[in-house]
């Protein structure tokens, strides 16, 4: 069996880490839980229930995630796959064996768990989070002729391909910046529908107006960059 780790970013998400951590596959070699500079019992549930936990001291998605990264590359064995889920209980963890499997059988690089109507809790996606995942894909298909459909953030990708992704988006760009650089680079790639429900307390992005502008505004900003170059 390939050796596979999970990079969760987590703000906050004492009431949420727990749960996700204990419903991850056994498969998984690792959990890396990185906290990002929470307030609450974050990096305390997520210690006992058995992850690694980093701390993150500066405010960002795409901090926590390079700061995984960056654990993880250190190691002096690397893992084969890396998996990344939100630590909010959005996501359902025990689908990593569906996001995973494509890149298993050989036939990708990259996967992203689709957050489909039809596996979606009603309510789960904010009108706000439909629209943009909307327009950022629309945007995709028209202007680099890609075949995603959602910015979801349960994703896998083989580590050699996320190590050449060369990632540094610190804030709200960070998923569609890997998809954009997976396109770029003619990477193999696929989605899987996935279930999705309601998260667990409010989200800090798509839960306030500000987080949901500047998202806007940097994912946006990500595609029309490529679109130049």
């Amino acid at each position: 069996m390939k050796e596979i780790v999970v990079i969760i970013p987590a703000y906050n998400e004492g009431k949420s880490i727990g749960r996700v951590i204990a419903e991850v596959p056994s498969l998984v070699e690792e959990i890396i839980v990185v906290n990002n500079n929470s307030t609450d019992d974050t990096a305390a549930v997520a210690g006992k229930a058995g992850a690694t936990v980093l701390l993150e001291e500066n405010m960002g998605y795409g901090y926590a995630c390079l700061k995984g990264i960056n654990y993880v590359s250190g190691k002096s064995k690397t893992p084969s796959i890396v998996v990344f889920m939100d630590g909010d209980y959005s996501d359902y963890p025990e689908d990593l064996h569906k996001v995973i499997k494509p890149i298993l059988d050989g036939e990708v690089d990259f996967v992203v768990g689709a957050r489909t109507s039809a596996l979606r809790e009603k309510g789960a996606m904010t009108p706000q989070q439909r629209f943009g995942n909307g327009l950022a894909t629309f945007l995709m298909r028209m202007i680099y002729g890609s075949k995603f459909t959602d910015l979801g953030p349960f994703r896998a990708i083989r580590y050699e391909t996320l190590m050449d992704l060369n990632m540094e988006d610190k804030t709200y760009g960070w998923t569609v910046e890997m998809q954009l650089k997976v396109l770029k680079k003619k990477i193999a790639y696929t989605e899987v529908p996935v279930r999705y429900k309601k998260r667990i307390g409010i989200s800090k992005v798509s839960g306030t107006i500000k987080g949901t502008i500047f998202a806007g505004i940097k994912i946006l900003g990500w595609i029309f960059k490529y679109s130049i170059k």
